[in-house]
């Protein structure tokens, strides 16, 4: 009886990731079932708790396969598409994942009659960026709102929360064995890129809302958190959580640049590094490249406030929260006290 009351059924692709755990909580809140679509369903089962038995399902899809994808779309209401990769490994290339695959699966959303269309792409995205991962997010873009015209478009800057790859990456780098010895860490172009760091919950509650609210239908918003920081703002925000002396050195990117490539040609191609065992490649040509622009929103851009979102999360306020695993006293005793 339950879910006859349900608003409807919600398809997440790419739902077993970071941001799609927050978003299926924020869906089922607004009274939407959902249906987790991702490659390898063994690492999705905790995604079931985000709501009562019976509202959040898992099935496995491939984006880049339109079989799997249609019987993913199979009843569903509306779409919500989170897969995006930072690194390219096998065929899990840039344009696979992220612009053929959007391609497929507007078209797929498209011949089912699914207008409500949510496109989670990133700050940044250019047609015309040397960055392909950037390059392929506004290809993306355009494929769907060539296939759903009314799907809402969402660009975060850098995404923080306890499972992030940008502040326990460099908590972990930080505290790194060699560390001890040589504790200093690069700051490419000198640390000035600017951010605008905002929290998962932030994005899921603005992917929720953008599914609900046909006002957002056909816009497109960058979502950014309550203030900005330059690289190495948030490079002594890390340092001072996890009570860490570290020291940054600039690296011109013109030097970062070649090292990236060589990166992420080692991680791609060379055993074991391939095999993922030894986790991401530290740096790429990509990353390098998007570096040199600011991450922050646009002045003229739609934002979280227009979507209704006003109550935003801070690096502060959440960061503490799950870096102190990376302090040598542990989480409830000062330095002082250690």
């Amino acid at each position: 009886e339950r879910l006859k009351m349900t608003k409807g059924l919600v398809t997440v692709f790419g739902g077993s990731g970071f941001i799609g755990r927050y978003a299926a909580r924020e869906l089922v809140k607004k009274g939407w079932r959902v249906r987790v679509a991702c490659r390898h369903v063994n690492t999705a089962g905790d995604v079931r708790l985000a709501g009562p038995p019976g509202w959040v399902d898992i099935v496995q899809a491939n984006i880049r396969n339109r079989e799997s994808v249609d019987r993913a779309l199979e009843g569903a209401d509306a779409v919500v598409n989170l897969v995006g990769i930072m690194f390219e490994k096998g065929a899990q290339t840039f344009e696979s994942a992220q612009r053929e695959g959007t391609k497929v699966l507007g078209a797929a959303a498209a011949e089912k009659g699914i207008t409500r269309f949510v496109q989670v792409s990133a700050i940044g995205a250019d047609a015309d960026s040397d960055a392909d991962y950037a390059r392929t997010k506004a290809e993306a873009e355009a494929a769907v709102r060539e296939a759903v015209p009314t799907a809402t478009i969402l660009r975060p800057s850098i995404v923080f929360g306890p499972e992030d790859e940008f502040f326990n990456r460099f908590a972990a780098m930080a505290t790194s064995p060699i560390m001890s010895v040589l504790p200093l860490l690069p700051a490419l172009g000198g640390g000035k890129t600017r951010f605008q760091p905002v929290y998962a919950g932030d994005v899921a509650e603005a992917i929720a809302t953008a599914v609900d609210n046909e006002a957002a239908a056909g816009k497109t918003y960058e979502l950014g958190g309550p203030r900005t920081y330059s690289f190495n703002e948030l490079y002594d925000v890390i340092f001072s959580t996890i009570d860490k002396r570290r020291f940054t050195v600039p690296l011109p990117f013109f030097v970062a640049k070649p090292m990236g490539y060589l990166s992420a040609a080692v991680w791609r191609y060379v055993p074991p590094f391939s095999w993922g065992f030894l986790g991401d490649p530290p740096l790429t040509a990509d990353q390098v490249e998007m570096l040199k622009t600011d991450n922050v929103v646009a002045d003229d851009a739609l934002t979280l406030k227009d979507l209704g979102i006003t109550d935003l999360e801070s690096v502060e306020a959440i960061v503490p929260g799950y870096l102190w695993r990376f302090r040598d006293y542990g989480e409830f005793h000062k330095a002082s006290e250690a």
